[in-house]
Order: structure tokens, then C-alpha cells, then sequence
């Protein structure tokens, strides 16, 4: 495994127009990436036909389309990842429930869907990522947050280190998110 220096070195010739150095990133930073992926399957239905591999395979492909992303550093890079792939979820769902009604997700907390090492009690990323984006117009910062520790999978101090923040600043942010998201998909 090669060093987070080796790959935000990458990064930095990626933005200066060194398209080679992203396709470089890949084989540096894959295992990681499917650890992400494999997370965020993790809280899917059990007969969710998209495989890690895919996922990771799909979200890279669209972080090679980016061309404004000011790339700042690994944990950078591994925040728009983990964006990339919620949006990929939250696609998939969408036209899931599109083509069956009524066929939706078991509703579990946060904490417990955090944890959760198998899809028995899948979350409703469609709901989910409703109240998130309700989330962002109350407070974008506790928005971001949610993003990166339930998406992204990141720990308090990782979550810091990109929002520049401090670690006390994201546990408490952290907590009163999910405080409000699981009212919010509670009703």
C-alpha cells in the first residue's frame, strides 16, 4: 500500500491537468474504496444486484469526469468518493421504488445502521437522503457531517481533519443530526 502522501501527490498533478495521475490514484487507493463500499452496501437489502466492485468501479468513473474539483488531499479525494457513492445508492433506489411501489426499506436508527455488518435491516436511502438534503438547507455543516461518517464511513477525527474542525466540534454536531434526522424519518 503506497503512502497518503504518494497519493495527494497524484491528486496535485491530477488538477494540474495530469490526467494520467488519476488513473495512477486507482490501484493506490482500491481496497479502501471497496471498504467503502462495501460499508454503504452493508446497510442495502440483502438482494441489492449492485456488487462493490461495481460500485467503486462506477464512482471512480465519475470522479475521472470531475474537472473542477480543487483536490486538496487523500481524505479529500475519499469525501467526494463517498459522495459518489451515495449518489449512485440513492440513484438505484430511486429507480427501484420507481418500478415497485410499496416495496419499501425497514426504518432503523442511525447508531444501529452504523454498525450494522449485514443488510437484515436496510435503510430507506431514499428517505434518507430526502431529509439529509432538508438537513443541508438547516444546517449545511451537520449535513456534511452525517455525510461523512454514515457515507463515508469516517471516524470523528478524519470527519475533522477534512471539515477543519475540531474533533468536540463534529461529536456534538454529529449528535444533534442525528438527533433531528431520526425524528425527521421517524415521521
Amino acid at each position: 500500500m503506497s503512502s497518503r502522501s504518494d497519493v495527494t501527490e497524484l491528486l496535485r498533478r491530477a488538477q494540474q491537468g495530469d490526467r494520467d495521475s488519476l488513473d495512477s490514484i486507482l490501484p493506490l487507493v482500491y481496497d479502501e474504496l471497496r471498504a467503502v463500499a462495501r460499508r454503504q452496501l452493508a446497510l442495502e437489502r440483502s438482494d441489492h444486484t449492485l456488487q462493490p466492485t461495481a460500485l467503486v468501479h462506477e464512482a471512480y468513473l465519475r470522479l475521472l469526469e470531475q474537472t473542477q474539483v480543487d483536490w486538496q488531499n487523500r481524505l479529500h479525494f475519499f469525501s467526494i468518493a463517498s459522495q459518489m457513492m451515495r449518489r449512485i445508492l440513492v440513484n438505484y433506489a430511486i429507480d427501484r421504488k420507481a418500478k415497485k411501489r410499496g416495496d419499501g426499506a425497514t426504518h432503523v436508527q442511525l447508531d444501529d445502521a452504523m454498525s450494522l455488518g449485514s443488510a437484515e435491516s436496510a435503510v430507506d436511502l431514499v428517505l434518507l437522503d430526502d431529509v439529509l438534503e432538508r438537513l443541508a438547507l438547516l444546517d449545511e455543516k451537520q449535513a456534511r457531517i452525517v455525510e461523512l461518517r454514515f457515507f463515508g464511513g469516517m471516524t470523528i477525527d478524519e470527519t475533522a481533519s477534512i471539515m477543519e474542525i475540531s474533533p468536540a466540534t463534529v461529536k456534538r454536531e454529529w449528535q444533534m443530526a442525528k438527533a433531528w434526522l431520526q425524528v425527521q424519518m421517524q415521521s
